[in-house]
């Protein structure tokens, strides 16, 4: 489930409370912690709805101007049912603490081998994560289609699987592009030495 970065800075002041969905099936559950860049957003809620019962009170509580935009946006997705997503900001990103930690020991640097290796032995791109770490390593925030270009990956198989790598602590995110944390460099350095 994604929100837009204005929707994000709301739900972090508490602003907005509500999200609206189009789902054939929902992609998150009822106490989820979401990873944002704002820091983790929980879903407190997901009701199934029809959607004459959404209020104008509800269109206001999930950033939209009035009942008639969230509607028109509702109605522009193919398919699906409609839920009531109830979510609140939960507290910072982890991740951020985890990839500024520049301190490696071996068992943490044996432990981010292993989960690279799972994330390369389960795809269906093979082995991909080095190639990706060093190509982002090479050319610091570069668009991800450029990246994509770059790297002969689909730009939204990169997005995700970049993802996978932040997860991990290794890179950060920018607008645009990607760089290597510094968690990620002492781990390279360490893996090149």
């Amino acid at each position: 489930m994604l929100f837009k970065s204005e929707h994000l800075n709301q739900i972090k002041t508490g602003e907005i409370s509500l999200a609206f969905r189009k789902w054939k099936r929902p992609s998150v559950k009822k106490g989820t912690l979401m990873n944002t860049s704002i820091g983790q957003v929980q879903i407190l809620d997901i009701t199934k709805i029809d959607i004459s019962s959404i209020t104008e009170k509800d269109a206001l509580k999930s950033g939209f101007n009035d009942l008639n935009a969230l509607i028109a946006v509702l109605n522009s997705r193919d398919g699906g049912q409609i839920y009531k997503v109830e979510v609140s900001y939960s507290n910072p990103d982890p991740r951020i603490e985890l990839r500024n930690d520049s301190e490696i020991t071996q068992t943490d640097f044996d432990k981010i081998k292993a989960k690279l290796n799972r994330l390369d032995k389960y795809s269906r791109s093979g082995n991909w994560t080095l190639h990706i770490l060093g190509a982002i390593m090479e050319n610091p925030k570069l668009s991800a289609g450029q990246l994509a270009e770059k790297t002969g990956k689909e730009k939204e198989w990169l997005k995700t699987n970049i993802r996978k790598l932040k997860n991990i602590g290794l890179t950060v995110s920018h607008n645009p592009g990607y760089t290597i944390s510094p968690r990620g460099k002492i781990f390279m350095e360490k893996l090149n030495g």
